[in-house]
């Protein structure tokens, strides 16, 4: 049974501020008090630029001023929540000074890097839910966070964006409806009243990402970009091509290497496939010569190298049903541990039962390519 995010033990609020931190108050308050449902978090991570964290942390977190306590003691949430400036982080260069904006394409790879960073952690914990909110900072950060949940999000995380009604959108002294309505002024001395106040919360659904993903992805810090360029691969018309001068498998932008005699094998399988040698271009073992798979392998490592001599004697009594068991074993091992679910296309599949079995690679033939 899935749990709901409120069941979790740790519930992470996390959202990008800029110049603005009444968003964070805003969200909260959307969260805790207007939600039929409320999710109240356990903590509350910002991620944004030194004058961003700076303004969040006098606006929200000064003891006697801060519109978070504020907002708290209005709403039975003090001590609920965990929110000190340590839980505000602000971007850093490589030197580590912190970022005063995000202006360059420099900065941008960063952030986003700094952003993916952070979910990536969160998302590694199974006893948090997530809440992200994009409301505030620059809008490439906003963006770059909603990518982080996509590609790490599970089914418990959420992603948000808050609304506020004008002119209290706009109106830079408030922070949320406080549990006592009041008079507020807008710039140009416009009476307002804080009961008037709307302050919703616009889920927004993201497709997940993280099941295509490779193991190692989840765990180690590759920067945003590769990620990407990873995450691409599990949702593009699969392809396959044998660069047989760099000696490596490219499963669409992804090169794989192979020990060589996996490579000339797996060459060997995708071109039964393409000339449809075979039954639909897969093989069994006692109706193929091993002349052919000699060949490429005599092109991969080379006439007279000594493996050659080995691979000869292995195959003089033709090719035998484990040697085809065992290097589909070996070679999907090594896809799946690069590819992950992105493997599936492009693995050593089977046809039929023993002793009839077939073997060879599913991808229509006009997907193989030679180079």
């Amino acid at each position: 049974m899935t749990r709901m995010p409120h069941t979790f033990p740790r519930r992470v609020l996390l959202a990008v501020t800029g110049l603005t931190p009444q968003i964070v108050t805003e969200t909260l308050y959307a969260l805790a008090v207007t939600q039929p449902e409320p999710w109240i978090p356990t903590e509350i991570r910002l991620i944004t630029t030194a004058e961003g964290a700076e303004r969040a942390r006098l606006s929200l977190l000064d003891p006697k001023e801060g519109q978070f306590h504020a907002l708290c003691r209005d709403y039975g949430l003090s001590g609920q929540i965990a929110f000190s400036p340590e839980n505000i982080m602000a971007i850093r260069d490589a030197n580590g000074v912190q970022l005063i904006d995000i202006r360059t394409p420099e900065d941008n790879t960063l952030a986003a890097d700094a952003l993916l960073a952070e979910v990536r952690a969160l998302c590694a914990d199974e006893t948090c839910a997530l809440h992200v909110s994009i409301a505030g900072g620059r809008k490439t950060m906003g963006f770059f966070l909603g990518y982080a949940l996509s590609l790490f999000g599970r089914t418990q995380d959420r992603l948000s964006h808050v609304l506020v009604n004008e002119p209290f959108e706009s109106l830079r002294e408030f922070y949320f409806p406080p549990a006592e309505p009041r008079v507020l002024h807008t710039t140009a001395g416009r009476p307002i009243h804080t009961a008037d106040a709307q302050i919703m919360l616009a889920e927004i659904p993201f497709v997940r990402l993280r099941d295509g993903l490779p193991r190692e992805a989840l765990a180690h810090g590759a920067p945003f970009a590769s990620l990407v360029s990873t995450a691409q691969l599990a949702v593009d018309p699969p392809t396959l091509r044998f660069d047989f001068h760099g000696m490596q498998v490219w499963c669409a932008n992804q090169a794989i290497t192979l020990p060589p005699a996996l490579f000339a094998w797996y060459a060997w399988l995708a071109e039964c496939r393409v000339a449809c040698r075979g039954e639909d271009g897969f093989v069994r073992h006692s109706d193929e010569s091993p002349d052919r798979y000699l060949a490429i392998y005599e092109v991969v490592v080379g006439r007279n190298h000594p493996s050659m001599e080995k691979a000869r004697l292995a195959t003089q009594n033709g090719l035998e049903p484990a040697q085809f068991e065992q290097n589909r074993s070996k070679i999907n091992r090594r896809l799946a541990a690069s590819l992950s679910l992105a493997s599936a296309p492009y693995k050593v599949c089977t046809q039929g039962q023993r002793p009839y079995t077939r073997y060879g690679v599913a991808l229509p033939p006009g997907r193989i390519l030679f180079a």
